[in-house]
């Protein structure tokens, strides 16, 4: 399955509380990535909250497209990326 970096921008900061709700909130993101065959593997953030890093795995752009939409989530770029793991030459 392919793999893929999405960049996000929010213009009022990324905030997900470390609560039930924000729990919740994680949950159906990855629910509603399901039912487009769409895995969040995980993200990172910037410090100041307004830039978000996701990495997906999925079967093709337009199904990570279609999963953010799902989720209301902005999208500025999307990528197809490989990993380079430097223990590889080990």
């Amino acid at each position: 399955m392919p793999r893929y970096l999405i960049e996000r921008t929010f213009k009022d900061g990324l905030t997900i509380p470390t609560t039930k709700q924000g729990a919740d909130t994680c949950r159906t993101v990855v629910e509603n990535n399901g039912d487009v065959g769409v895995t969040w593997v995980h993200s990172y953030v910037s410090k100041d909250h307004k830039k978000t890093y996701c990495i997906y795995d999925g079967p093709n752009e337009d199904s990570i497209r279609k999963a953010a939409e799902r989720n209301g989530l902005p999208v500025d770029s999307i990528h197809e990326i490989s990993v380079l793991d430097p223990y590889f030459y080990h």
